[in-house]
């Protein structure tokens, strides 16, 4: 199984550290600064091998530089964003297959959030690197593309097996939680749920990893196709791409 060390930076982000132990080989998802990357490989005596990148934004990118120039790793991001994600050494499309070790990730392409945002599902290790396409209870903005475009990239990822593990890079999940009860109230799984976030969030412990069942069960986003939300939305046998829409509107004023 890989190891994952979680390293909360800036406001509210997250960079992921993640380590294999047969081969000895590290990568480290998005990584906004480098030095918390590089003293945790210093404090855990490891060399890092690969960055991976989910999109562009300056607060997922902003360390490659310095990491590899440090490291000597490699970059591995969007082909489509080689000319907006600084050091790119491996460009990768959907369904393109990247290994960390001994653990392979499937590259599965989502736009919405930007044009050319990908997320990195290890299946074998039950576990998916989504950026900011999925957030625990919530999902990205539409910066670059479009809320049809979104519902399909959500689609992709609501598929996967119930027990995957998602790493998003925000901690966004109060604000979601409370956005998501007021487009179900009566959703006890969600009720049940904002009582566990709420202790994790007073002890200043991470709301990571969710699963793709519970984002399933609670997740608005992802139940744009529910009767529920439906009705609640006053939008009953409407498409689920405009109920997405709404929804996603709804959210960027909340």
């Amino acid at each position: 199984m890989l190891e994952i060390i979680p390293l909360p930076v800036l406001t509210d982000n997250y960079i992921y550290v993640i380590h294999e132990p047969v081969s000895d080989e590290t990568a480290v998802v998005d990584p906004a600064l480098a030095q918390p990357v590089l003293d945790i490989l210093n404090k855990k005596n490891w060399k890092l091998t690969y960055i991976l990148n989910t999109h562009h934004h300056w607060d997922h990118v902003g360390g490659n530089l310095e990491l590899k120039q440090k490291t000597a790793c490699k970059i591995i991001a969007a082909e489509s964003d080689r000319y907006r994600i600084p050091g790119i050494d491996i460009g990768v499309k959907e369904d393109d297959v990247i290994s960390v070790g001994k653990q392979s990730a499937r590259v599965i392409s989502t736009p919405g959030h930007t044009s050319g945002h990908i997320v990195y599902h290890f299946a074998e290790d039950n576990t998916m690197f989504c950026g900011d396409t999925l957030f625990v209870m919530g999902c990205g903005r539409l910066f670059e593309g479009t809320a049809g475009q979104m519902w399909n990239s959500l689609q992709k990822l609501k598929a996967l097996p119930a027990s995957t593990r998602l790493y998003c890079t925000h901690e966004y999940t109060l604000t979601n939680g409370r956005f998501a009860l007021g487009v179900e109230p009566d959703n006890i799984a969600l009720q049940q749920r904002m009582i566990e976030i709420q202790r994790l969030r007073a002890e200043n412990t991470p709301t990571v990893p969710s699963t793709i069942e519970q984002e399933r069960a609670t997740n608005p986003f992802f139940r744009a196709d529910s009767l529920t939300v439906q009705k609640n939305l006053n939008m009953h046998n409407q498409p689920p791409a405009q109920v997405f829409a709404e929804l996603r509107k709804r959210k960027d004023s909340f």
